[in-house]
């Protein structure tokens, strides 16, 4: 069964330091206790690193919570050239260990949306997981790197932004368990549908194309997933790939016109148009927003 930390989040948890190591030979991770949590994402080839008894293998996409006071060391050579974003953190208030069963208890008030006691006032955090908007995640390391390597003259804004990268973290954990737990016939299709479209999002896709894969009349399927999400699946897929776009342009040297191709735009007129309607500033604007980063290889 699943374990998570719950963290009150009255106050900024306290950034410690962040980011990301990047070996070019065969590479083992040190045997070590440290008295932080560490946060580590994949992003290249695959880290093995056990602790305790259990051990993990963090491919591209994986999130790990490594906890204070716990042995965590390498169990087997990485490949050359694995990556990953590293992040140490303290927590500020109350923060614990429980079990998925107390996870659901405590999450019951917010299966409806429409009740104002939905409102969380804590941090659900997996040890292990494979968040479905990890874009969103590395788009948010970005910032908070940039922030801490800036000499910001407000000394708490690293603990702003990490505090709002491990809420988005908390916010996907959560929504994904309470979908599971309280999934309908209809929200299990959708479901089915939105992460066909989440993986293949970086090719050409069209409504006619989804509707065909799952057998829906286009019209049918259009109402059908605007009544259960909210929204059309054009903007679904419009912000599915604005999403990879601003991951790639976020920590990658990558032209524009390579990220349009990258995320299934062909015409980068078009992208750059996209872009701006629903970010309401340019690539390029973007890109030059948060540059500064941290890199290491031991």
């Amino acid at each position: 069964m699943s374990v998570y930390i719950k963290a009150a989040i009255d106050e900024p948890l306290r950034f410690a330091s962040a980011g990301q190591f990047v070996s070019s030979a065969p590479w083992t991770h040190s045997k070590r206790v440290i008295d932080s949590y560490e946060l580590i994402i994949g992003v290249h080839e695959t880290l093995y690193i056990q602790q305790d008894d259990t051990r993990y293998e963090i491919g591209p996409g994986d999130v790990l919570l490594l906890l204070p006071g716990r042995v965590h060391f390498g169990y087997a050579p990485c490949s050359p050239d694995v990556s990953f974003l590293w992040l140490h953190f303290h927590c500020s208030g109350r923060h614990e260990i429980i079990a998925e069963t107390v996870l659901a208890a405590e999450l019951a008030p917010a299966r409806n949306r429409l009740e104002s006691s939905r409102r969380l006032h804590n941090l659900y955090l997996p040890l292990f997981s494979r968040p479905d908007g990890i874009e969103r995640l590395h788009i948010l390391f970005q910032q908070l790197q940039h922030v801490a390597s800036s000499d910001y003259y407000t000394g708490q804004a690293a603990d702003y932004f990490l505090t709002s990268l491990l809420i988005e973290l908390s916010e996907q954990t959560v929504t994904h368990f309470l979908i599971a737990q309280n999934r309908t016939p209809a929200e299990t299709n959708i479901a089915r549908i939105m992460e066909w479209v989440r993986i293949h999002s970086s090719e050409d896709l069209s409504v006619g194309t989804i509707a065909g894969r799952f057998n829906y009349n286009k019209d049918y399927l259009s109402r059908f997933f605007k009544k259960h999400t909210g929204m059309n699946l054009h903007e679904y897929i419009h912000k599915l790939k604005l999403s990879k776009a601003k991951d790639l342009l976020s920590r990658t040297g990558h032209s524009i016109k390579e990220i349009a191709e990258a995320v299934g735009i062909g015409d980068e007129k078009y992208f750059m148009r996209l872009f701006k309607k629903y970010e309401k500033i340019t690539p390029s604007e973007f890109r030059k927003a948060f540059y500064q980063t941290h890199m290491n290889n031991r």
